[in-house]
């Protein structure tokens, strides 16, 4: 038995017909999907790019910040064998290293470039802090209690021009009151190694044996605090809250998502704001089906008047042209989300192709931190855009449909004989 199409249906169909491309409609209609098609793929791609750099850099971040800090709320944290002890016991404990921070500087020529000098363990930092294997001259285990040896980033090196081996002189912004006056503190220290993990660690960070910093420092037996890893950092906030709690003693808590806050919420607020944009062109695009429906009502005004005289009413009239719309806007959607997964997917590899072939270099290492396009196709962005893109184009169809419902019969067949 041969079931019948509804009768709305059957002509919206039979009005968005693709498989003509010498027919005036099917032309109108191509255009339509493939200007649909088109910024559903921009929107998945660059939506798509955005997560990838996000993911990519909170990645780094986290392989070189402490997922949580524990410290005083006074100077020095003087019983930190017996905190890191404490915290042991929580179930997203997985290491934690003791750490004293101060400011310094360096004098090369006239310049002077401040930075911060760390004084660790070299025992301990790899737990924390990936130091051992991003030394690329140099060993970590050099620096050794009393030898004041120092491990520069490779950007801090550079600035420094400072290789293996070479002394320098580390300038202490704390005022010493002799006859001669009040001067800053000196202390010369030997470059035993040089470190490259790709993030601001490079430029303005230099390591020290802890005990050496806590004599610059003028530190006993304390320290600045703990850095703590986890093994989900996303439950840092979660611990922060718990070891508040647990421990006897009230101490500062500051987890990655709080010290690195405002960098991330830039980044949400950024692919917001970008989706958006990118949502008013696909609107555009979308649009462009109004005209497209407009086209098709004019040209097929004697259709409608004689369907109109054979009984039709005018919600099946419109039905007629929203099915039309609904289909151009479905075929074009999903054009777009194909084109668009596939382009994400292989963008990485498009890009690296394009820069070998032009010899370009598209990103810069020292100012994104990756060298490399990345994507990260996400199927909640993919869903979201989608529905946007046939929810517009239903929307767009609203119009023409309306106007197409209040031709005039009569008046229309007059025109057309």
């Amino acid at each position: 038995m041969k079931i019948m199409k509804p009768f709305s249906l059957f002509i919206g169909l039979r009005y968005t017909n693709l498989r003509k491309p010498d027919h005036f409609i099917s032309f109108i209609s191509l255009v339509s999907v493939i200007g649909i098609a088109l910024g559903v793929m921009v929107m998945i791609t660059v939506m798509s790019v955005m997560n990838g750099f996000s993911k990519e850099i909170r990645t780094r971040i986290l392989s070189v910040t402490p997922h949580l800090t524990v410290s005083s709320f006074t100077k020095d944290l003087e019983n930190w064998q017996e905190v890191q002890a404490s915290i042991q016991s929580h179930p997203q404990y997985m290491a934690s290293a003791p750490f004293i921070d101060g400011q310094a500087m360096f004098m090369e020529g006239q310049q002077i470039i401040g930075i911060g000098v760390r004084g660790i363990l070299p025992e301990q930092i790899e737990e924390v802090f990936p130091l051992h294997s991003a030394m690329i001259a140099g060993k970590a285990d050099n620096l050794k209690a009393g030898s004041f040896g120092i491990v520069l980033g490779i950007g801090l090196a550079n600035s420094l021009g400072a290789e293996l081996g070479d002394t320098l002189t580390l300038i202490i912004p704390e005022l010493t009151y002799t006859l001669a006056g009040a001067t800053p503190r000196f202390k010369s220290v030997k470059v035993v190694g040089i470190f490259e993990v790709g993030y601001l660690y490079d430029q303005n960070v230099a390591f020290l044996h802890m005990a050496d910093a806590a004599k610059l420092f003028k530190m006993r037996q304390g320290v600045s605090g703990l850095q703590v890893k986890l093994h989900d950092p996303f439950q840092s906030p979660s611990m922060a809250r718990d070891l508040k709690k647990s421990l006897v003693k009230p101490y500062a808590i500051v987890d990655w998502t709080v010290s690195n806050g405002t960098y991330f919420s830039a980044v949400k607020t950024e692919k917001t704001m970008m989706f958006f944009t990118l949502l008013l062109i696909l609107t555009i695009a979308v649009f462009n089906l109004v005209s497209t429906l407009v086209m098709v009502v004019t040209d097929k005004k004697g259709d409608i008047a004689l369907l109109r005289t054979l009984g039709a009413s005018t919600q099946k009239i419109m039905a007629i042209f929203v099915v039309q719309g609904a289909m151009i806007g479905a075929i074009g959607t999903s054009l777009g989300v194909v084109l668009g997964a596939t382009l994400s997917l292989n963008v990485t590899r498009l890009v690296d192709f394009i820069e070998k072939i032009f010899q370009v270099q598209f990103l810069s290492k020292d100012v994104y931190f990756i060298s490399f396009l990345p994507s990260d196709l996400l199927l909640s962005d993919v869903l979201l855009i989608a529905s946007c893109a046939f929810g517009l184009s239903l929307l767009a169809t609203l119009w023409p449909a309306w106007r197409a419902a209040q031709i005039e019969p009569a008046k229309a067949l007059r025109q057309d004989g």
